[in-house]
């Protein structure tokens, strides 16, 4: 991995959509449009995440967390292309993996790609391991996802 970058960690507003919209287009074969991402901005259980680049405001990356109960599902988690491999996906996911253990989730959930290995890497990184796959539900190209999750071990008798 290169240098670390560290960037401005900051909940997903409006002013980021346009830019969050063409991340989706850069990083996905389907990508959310920005109706589907502004739809998010009032979801009571969603928390979105924008990265930012502390000496410009530019938004480099953004991650989505979908909250159900005590269950977290990671919706996104995308970097622009010459910002990958400085940190940023993991700066994200850090924030969500302090919000799991805050807030008591008995797990966090994810689909990848099983071709993208610099992602599966992070994940495992995290402590997420696979617990299932999705057949073909990938397209451009067909692929499997691998389902990921990450288990905090809290019940729900509190202990």
């Amino acid at each position: 991995m290169s240098e670390t970058m560290r960037v401005k960690v900051v909940p997903m507003t409006a002013d980021h959509l346009d830019e969050l919209a063409r991340l989706e287009r850069i990083c996905f074969s389907r990508p959310w449009s920005r109706k589907m991402l502004a739809e998010e901005l009032d979801n009571q259980c969603a928390a979105f995440l924008t990265a930012l680049d502390p000496a410009t405001e530019q938004v480099v990356g953004y991650a989505g967390l979908l909250v159900m109960a005590d269950e977290g599902y990671i919706t996104n988690v995308a970097v622009f292309p010459e910002y990958r491999r400085h940190g940023v996906a993991g700066q994200l996911i850090a924030v969500f993996d302090r919000f799991a253990r805050a807030n008591r989730l008995v797990f966090l959930t994810l689909e990848v790609r099983p071709s993208n290995t610099g992602a599966i890497a992070l994940y495992r990184r995290f402590g997420f391991e696979e617990a299932g796959r999705r057949r073909n539900y990938y397209d451009l190209p067909k692929e499997d996802a691998l389902i990921l999750t990450k288990t905090y071990g809290y019940e729900e008798d509190g202990e």
